[in-house]
């Protein structure tokens, strides 16, 4: 997955399954998971200050944790 002024481009193909991907796009952050079934989940997060976090984190660990901090307040 990648995002560029046109878009974000996305090849569910290559994707694992159950993975969490993320990426940065015009001030949002997308995370987008295939689960076991290939349905492709996607969600979208504005709030700026979780956007910030997520897009300074340097591993998918990182990101969940980020994710499972912000969901216990």
């Amino acid at each position: 997955m990648s995002a560029n002024n046109d878009g974000v481009k996305i090849k569910p193909e290559l994707m694992e399954k159950e993975k969490l991907y993320h990426c940065i796009f015009k001030n949002k952050a997308l995370l987008l998971f295939k689960d076991s079934q290939d349905f492709l989940n996607c969600y979208e997060i504005e709030e700026e200050s979780l956007v910030n976090r997520i897009q300074k984190c340097k591993s998918d660990s990182e990101l969940e944790k980020i994710l499972a901090d912000y969901l216990k307040d």
